[in-house]
């Protein structure tokens, strides 16, 4: 699956909000290529002067130079400073632009990433940026000041002779027929082509990280032929583009020359039959001649154009939203009230992958505020699921997740992620210091404060904050990650933890040592431990056992031991006993 492509409409809607919000700069840069088109434009009215002046013997040849020189001066100058003004624009919007895609990243709900694999987010990350900033950069000025300079000449071609038009007007249809057939089917070329990366991305992306199971497995070959078959899908969006350029290119290229020789050709005719002077006809060929060069700029800048267009319909894309119909995430903030000291909910859950595979079934459940609760049960039973579920990260198929009354995928998600932290196996460790990979959990947090949260998880004291981690630095092992993770738990202090086999990685003793720790720091906070240790179950205040997408049971460890149902059984393999004998070493 990919993530979604914002329409032509949205691209559009949203480039001219942009002009808006930015339209001093935009008028001015405008203007500015406005006065420089006109500038160019004296020059040929000069000549053709000139030459009908040099018929009758009355020219200055010297005036009409420097006159011709000091415009030319004055284009130079104007078209520089209409390029800066443009260039600054440019900059301005599209480091918006870059802004606004990585806060729409970070906005994105897990299931969306997840879902739509690291592939196609990094290729819009990456090329779609980089395609993106070749359009604003140099397609953009490039485009507007040919087209300026295109509307400018045209006008003033009609000045100075309005017959000597309509030669300039033959190319037209072809043109309008040529442009219409490739606008037609550029943007989803374009679109295709983006999509293509995407998927080599993705295959490559998975190959590398995968690369150990691959070796062990012997599937090299498959992995080879999936490849070749991304690079093959690759070839055929790109060769279709190609294929457009090639129609688009050497048949504007024809089109567009003939008005230079018609318009010539035309003139004599007028000249001779006394319809037009010299100097109109002179000019007007002189004109003609020079809607060449802008025509010859534009093609290939409408071409740039369109890609950057996708790039952007990508780009605006990532903000769609995913999951299925529901109440926008905003609309809770005119019912939500504070949530601390409320109870979590869960009422007839149903989630499923797939369509017809419900993974949880009729599932319910009610947290107490405070309340330590831990979840087992054996591999497939659906506890990283119903953690995900009570995260936010998923939508439930049926029934609900909410949190004093308000289902938890309808939070803001800033609030959200302040009321419920998922903790998993997976931790990144970013590129920075230690202080650095902290304080995403509380920028505004104090060395002290810092210092303390990695004294609460044991953190090594040969690593103080200002030791390098990640590429470059340390590289640490994943059950010191698994301990910075928590770290940055202690400092977000939210108010409920869901904590999915949170310190798997690290020794039994050290990990229950560092879970009674965070118990002690998060006394009042409601904590849900997916477990697969016990101990941390025999900890708990109550303890939910599930199996095939339900809870079979519930209840405090020692009730539960006593039932003598799942949970006992699970108790007693845990600590090397049998029911009907002695206990075992160990």
């Amino acid at each position: 699956m990919s993530l979604p492509v914002a329409s032509a409409k949205e691209v559009r809607a949203h480039t001219a909000a942009l002009l808006v919000r930015h339209r001093r700069q935009f008028l001015a840069a405008l203007g500015l290529h406005c006065l420089a088109a006109a500038a160019a434009l004296v020059p040929p009215w000069q000549l053709g002067g000139l030459v009908h002046r040099m018929r009758d013997g009355s020219a200055d040849v010297a005036a009409t130079v420097l006159v011709i020189l000091a415009f030319i001066t004055a284009q130079a100058a104007l078209l520089r400073c209409a390029v800066l003004a443009a260039s600054r624009l440019g900059e301005t919007i599209l480091a918006e632009l870059r802004e606004d895609f990585v806060a729409r990243i970070l906005r994105l709900p897990l299931s969306t990433v997840q879902r739509a694999g690291t592939g196609d987010l990094v290729t819009r990350t990456s090329l779609d940026v980089a395609g993106l900033s070749y359009a604003v950069r140099w397609a953009v000025p490039e485009a507007v000041t040919a087209l300026l300079a295109l509307v400018f000449t045209l006008g003033a071609l009609v000045l100075a002779s309005p017959l000597l038009v309509l030669p300039c007007l033959l190319p037209v249809p072809v043109l309008w027929v040529i442009a219409r057939w490739y606008l037609a089917r550029a943007r989803d070329g374009y679109l295709r082509a983006g999509a293509s990366y995407s998927r080599i991305t993705e295959g490559l992306t998975e190959t590398v990280e995968g690369a150990r199971t691959i070796e062990a497995l012997g599937v090299h070959r498959r992995r080879i032929d999936r490849t070749d078959q991304d690079i093959e899908g690759s070839y055929r969006a790109e060769r279709y583009t190609l294929g457009l350029r090639t129609v688009l290119f050497p048949a504007a290229e024809i089109s567009y020359m003939f008005p230079v020789a018609a318009t010539l050709v035309t003139g004599g005719l007028l000249y001779a039959h006394g319809q037009v002077s010299l100097a109109a006809a002179t000019t007007a060929v002189l004109y003609t001649q020079q809607l060449v060069d802008p025509l010859d700029r534009l093609l290939p800048w409408l071409n740039e154009l369109q890609a950057g267009g996708a790039s952007l319909a990508r780009l605006l894309g990532v903000r769609a939203p995913d999951d299925t119909p529901g109440p926008p995430r905003e609309r809770a903030r005119a019912v939500r009230r504070p949530l601390r000291g409320e109870r979590l909910v869960v009422s007839g859950v149903s989630f499923s992958y797939r369509d017809g595979r419900d993974v949880l079934r009729d599932l319910g459940l009610v947290v107490e505020p405070g309340e330590r609760l831990a979840i087992v049960g054996p591999s497939g039973a659906g506890k990283s699921t119903l953690g995900r579920l009570l995260a936010g990260i998923h939508r439930p198929r049926t029934g609900s997740v909410a949190i004093g009354g308000v289902p938890v995928t309808d939070l803001p998600l800033e609030e959200l992620r302040g009321e419920i932290a998922l903790v998993t196996q997976e931790h990144h460790v970013f590129r920075g210091t230690l202080r650095e990979n902290l304080v995403f959990a509380k920028p505004s947090a104090t060395d002290e404060e810092t210092a303390a949260a990695l004294k609460i998880v044991d953190w090594p004291e040969e690593f103080g904050l200002d030791t390098p981690l990640g590429p470059g630095g340390v590289d640490l092992p994943p059950a010191q990650a698994q301990q910075l993770a928590l770290a940055r738990l202690v400092l977000a202090d939210p108010h409920t933890l869901v904590l999915d086999e949170a310190t798997s990685l690290l020794d039994p003793r050290t990990a229950r040592r560092l879970e009674r720790s965070l118990a002690a720091v998060l006394a009042d906070r409601t904590v849900i431990a997916i477990a697969h240790r016990l101990h941390t179950a025999h900890d708990a205040d109550r303890v939910a056992v599930m199996e095939e997408g339900r809870i079979t049971e519930i209840g405090p460890h020692d009730e539960l031991v006593a039932a003598g149902g799942t949970y006992a059984a699970l108790w007693a393999s845990w600590h090397g006993t049998d029911r009907s004998g002695p206990q075992r070493a160990g």
